[in-house]
């Protein structure tokens, strides 16, 4: 029987003791975990700290969260990039500066990924629109906001991966996940979850269409009015 976790480090152990479990088990990526409940059980801890670490893993690629499905394995599970455990309350700055750095990087995804991504890979792109256009019509508002941010944090995770270039791919997903406080602020900010929508939805037609300027465009676009939005709510 595994014994109790002191308090001292507790989130590294549980960590450690998450990426021992698929080891041992031979899980490999697209694996599912057991239940939060049975690792909460397994490692004798409680389910919001077995959470948190799972957060944790799932900010270096080792793990992928899927709402309403469960925990899966993913394939970098040698990705170092942390969660910072010593997060301080939101800053009006890490927030614009993520919203720039995404800026940067994203046009450029966008246009790879209509010059590189399959076919079968578009389905899947747009599947997770789909996920975010159910998540517009939900009737509990709270539930809604939870499933439309995941939804669309997948979409630009997915585009990222679909752009063929591993590390950038990376640096996004590790933006997202970093920052995901920041990012729920940035989609309470922003407002118009309709128009937000209607801008993927161009984004994905342009790069389904193989128009990979047009994609870059349309990103840049998207990218400066949430910034330009955002600012101005920050600002008041």
């Amino acid at each position: 029987m595994s014994q109790p976790i002191a308090r001292r480090r507790l989130l590294d152990e549980v960590t450690e003791r998450i990426l021992a479990h698929i080891h041992d088990e031979g899980l490999r990526p697209g694996d599912r975990l057991p239940s939060n409940r049975a690792l909460s059980e397994r490692f004798l801890v409680a389910t919001p700290t077995l959470r948190e670490a799972l957060r944790r893993l799932e900010a270096t690629g080792a793990v992928e969260l899927r709402h309403g499905s469960g925990v899966y394995v993913r394939a970098d599970l040698a990705r170092m990039i942390m969660v910072n455990p010593n997060r301080l309350r939101l800053d009006r700055d890490a927030i614009l500066d993520l919203l720039e750095a995404r800026e940067l990087i994203e046009p450029h995804i966008a246009e790879a990924a209509a010059r590189n991504a399959t076919d079968a890979q578009l389905d899947e792109l747009a599947a997770s629109l789909d996920a975010a256009g159910a998540a517009l019509v939900e009737s509990s508002a709270l539930r809604s906001a939870a499933a439309l941010h995941e939804a669309n944090m997948n979409f630009h995770r997915t585009l990222a991966r679909l752009a063929g270039n591993g590390a950038l791919a990376q640096v996004l997903d590790s933006l997202i996940e970093l920052h995901d406080e920041e990012q729920r602020h940035i989609l309470a900010l922003y407002g118009d979850r309709d128009h937000d929508h209607q801008a993927h939805r161009a984004i994905l037609t342009a790069v389904r269409d193989r128009h990979p300027r047009k994609a870059r465009r349309l990103m840049t676009e998207h990218l400066r009015d949430v910034r330009e939005v955002v600012t101005r709510a920050l600002g008041q």
